[in-house]
């Protein structure tokens, strides 16, 4: 983006400024006519990557775009700034570690540079492929600008992850093409102003047409495709707002569902009632006679409501979903009264708008944000402020890296990696080191100002979970508890708080509004699910529209959300016995039954939040640990886990939790831990980084996310925890 003061670096300085300056941008310039004609748009190949700049704002992370010279002299990028794009930092190489702890501190040193102003750290979040498209149609529904900076780097960034032999995309960056992928991100390049003649979208038009076309998609594309005016509305299954109607004592009201997938069916509910699609242009009505394998007038719409292809169908429908469908098209119509429809499109839009004040425009996704702007669009105009501040606010999910900007599946990561390398200074033993006490106090003083200090307005009715005392996943603006964002936190503030030097920032009040909202996480079976407890039962999946997911209609047991809690209650207990004893005692003991329970046979956890048994291993072995169960005690172990390798072999990031998870159990065979480390100091760049490798995370089954700070967090974390138990010692 363009700043329009003088001083790009006072803007920097004052959030109001700032602001401001975003705001004249997006609420002034014009939109750009070009790209809806598909013979005018041509798009630079890219972007000067010395003038892109991070502002983080307490937690709320945008990037800008500087076209004046003088801004760029006032405001010179960081080294955090350079390491993101993939510029040189210059940072010094330094000595050649001898022990673990060298490398610990050779990978601080590298790692310090790269906390931002507010004291978190930031990265990129992304992986899914599914998330800019939404976000460019949603862009050109509503007639927002898009800064021509932007254009081109997500134009980079999609043909950077376009797969080099067949053309296509897949669910996410590491999947096999997909019909989702492929139609949608042919249809954002499309968008934003890429010609059909590019040889790359030849290709990947070839790829598509060969899977059967844009019909074969499933329901999420042929639902965006449809708001765009390229499908028919009949090509879309039903999601009848009425939905939301159902009394709460019904067994499958929305308000029992997983909160991801609630509050992306709300506003797709509501858009799908009014059959909203947006204006034919020229480039549409061409994007038509692209995506499909036969003359568009005569498709079969409603005829090809089901088809989807082998690859996108991960979760096919079950014969429950089908006929409900079937009643939905086919009787239903006949029943739904004019204000009918009226009443469960208003309870929709209102709980739309709860989201919104609850998140200040936020959103809990970068699913749920664009769909919530585009309904606001359709009910309150254009020029509506909710429209206003939902297009500022969607630049929070937009990350500038060296292939091109991508889009992240929340607005960051900042209290959770935050709070985990927080955790790995002070388990390395050296958080009384003055060398890093500056940036541990900065750290804390950011979970100081992120802890979220009340409960949303009208809880029960927007039926969000308690949440005073937490901290979410990203930052307080989007103001979702989490049970384990809030207890990895709680841990970071408390280590913190109680070692020699560091001030007691948050008062013991505060502490026991977390531990508070932390004890209403236990599920009936002692475990604990993520965003709140499971609401409803498991058959909840037979109604599973999405397709290409798995697991997404509830909440579930985590063993790494699990473990989280539990050890958080055991540090706190330790500092405050006296505080809810029984209660903690009682949340404990069952949490621990569950997480023997969820053992496999062979020994392993599984892991849905990591790739994945070193992960959810790493976690179990954690929460047995701090009850006293180790490898000598207990049964349990993780020895003979079983998962696929990575192609490119063993990954610094896998291989740090698993040795974790074994120094966690006090497993004796030193020896492996010690060779699993030499594989990480090994891969230790000489300035302290290390490289990325394959990607870490992955959710609902079936997609994978990035997590790019974990090759720093863990090995770090690994090797202080190796130094604390055998001595700093070199590695044998």
């Amino acid at each position: 983006m363009v700043f329009t003061s003088t001083a790009a670096h006072k803007s920097v300085l004052s959030g109001d400024t700032q602001t401001k300056s975003r705001e004249k941008h997006l609420i002034k310039k014009e939109p750009n006519e070009d790209a809806q004609d598909p013979k005018k748009t041509k798009l630079k190949e890219h972007t000067d990557y010395t003038r892109w700049r991070l502002f983080d704002e307490k937690g709320r992370q945008t990037w800008h775009y500087l076209e004046n010279d003088d801004n760029v002299k006032d405001w010179p990028q960081s080294t955090a700034d350079k390491y993101f794009l993939g510029l040189p930092t210059n940072l010094p190489i330094l000595p050649e570690p001898k022990t673990s702890l060298d490398s610990v501190k050779n990978g601080l040193e590298f790692f310090q540079h790269l906390q931002l102003p507010p004291g978190n750290w930031g990265c990129e979040y992304g992986g899914p492929m599914f998330l800019l498209p939404g976000l460019v149609i949603a862009w050109i529904v509503t007639e927002t600008p898009i800064p021509d900076g932007h254009a081109i780097e997500i134009k980079n960034y999609l043909f950077a992850r376009q797969h080099r032999e067949d053309g296509g995309w897949g669910l996410h960056i590491e999947g096999e093409s997909t019909v989702l992928g492929t139609s949608m991100n042919y249809t954002a390049l499309r968008l934003l102003g890429v010609s059909e003649e590019d040889e790359r979208m030849i290709k990947a038009r070839g790829l598509l047409h060969k899977m059967g076309g844009a019909l074969n998609a499933p329901h999420w594309a042929k639902f965006w495709l449809s708001v765009l005016g390229v499908c028919q509305w009949e090509i879309v299954n039903p999601i009848p707002p009425e939905t939301w109607l159902l009394p709460d004592l019904a067994p499958f009201s929305p308000w029992r569902w997983w909160i991801h997938t609630r509050q992306v069916f709300l506003p797709m509910g509501f858009i799908w009632s009014k059959r909203w699609s947006y204006r034919l242009t020229p480039l549409t009505k061409q994007i038509r006679e692209e995506l499909f394998t036969q003359p568009y007038e005569s498709i079969d719409w409603v005829g090809n409501r089901n088809s989807i292809h082998e690859r996108d169908n991960y979760h096919p429908k079950t014969w429950l979903l089908n006929a409900m469908n079937w009643v939905l098209v086919n009787v239903y119509p006949y029943f739904r009264t004019e204000s009918l429809a009226e009443k469960a499109e208003d309870w929709s839009f209102k709980l739309i708008q709860m989201e919104d004040k609850n998140t200040d425009f936020t959103n809990l996704g970068s699913v749920n944000g664009p769909l919530n702007m585009i309904a606001c669009y359709i009910r309150e105009g254009p020029d509506a402020y909710s429209v206003e501040r939902h297009r500022e606010r969607l630049e929070d999910y937009l990350w500038v890296k060296d292939e091109g900007m991508l889009m992240n599946g929340t607005n960051g990561v900042q209290c959770w990696d935050t709070a985990f390398v927080v955790q790995s200074v002070v388990g390395a033993g050296i958080a009384e080191d003055q060398k890093w006490k500056p940036m541990l106090m900065k750290a804390l003083e950011f979970l100081d100002d992120q802890q979220i200090r009340e409960n949303v307005d009208d809880q029960e009715m927007c039926y969000r979970q308690q949440r005073k005392g937490a901290w979410a996943f990203s930052n307080k603006d989007q103001g979702y508890a989490v049970s384990d964002s809030m207890s990895e936190a709680l841990k970071a503030v408390l280590l913190l708080q109680h070692t020699p030097g560091f001030p007691a920032l948050l008062e013991d009040q505060r502490i026991y509004d977390a531990v508070d909202t932390l004890l209403t996480y236990s599920n009936a079976s002692g475990g604990c699910a993520s965003y709140e407890p499971t609401r409803g039962s498991e058959r909840l999946e037979m109604l599973n529209t999405a397709e290409v997911f798995g697991r997404i209609m509830i909440e579930y047991d985590y063993p790494e959300c699990t473990t989280a809690v539990v050890t958080a209650l055991s540090l706190f207990t330790r500092y405050y016995p006296n505080y809810r004893t029984a209660d903690i005692k009682i949340f404990k003991e069952r949490a621990i039954g569950y997480i023997r329970r969820a053992q496999f046979p062979d020994g392993s956890w599984y892991g849905s939040w990591g790739i994945c048994f070193t992960y959810a291993g790493m976690f179990a072995l954690e929460s047995l640990a701090s009850i006293g169960e180790t490898y000598v005690n207990s049964e349990a172990s993780c020895e003979q886990a079983k998962y696929i390798e990575h192609p490119d072999g063993s990954q610094v990031v896998q291989t740090a939790w698993a040795c974790i998870a074994l120094l966690e159990a006090h497993y004796p065979g030193r020896a492996r831990i010690e060779k699993g480390l030499r594989l990480i100091t090994g891969r230790q760049q000489p300035n302290g980084e290390w490289l990325q490798e394959g990607i870490e995370g992955v959710f609902n089954r079936s997609c994978m996310i990035s997590y790019p700070n974990y090759k720093f967090i863990f090995p770090i974390k690994a090797l202080g925890m190796f130094a604390m138990r055998y001595g700093d010692d070199a590695l044998l």
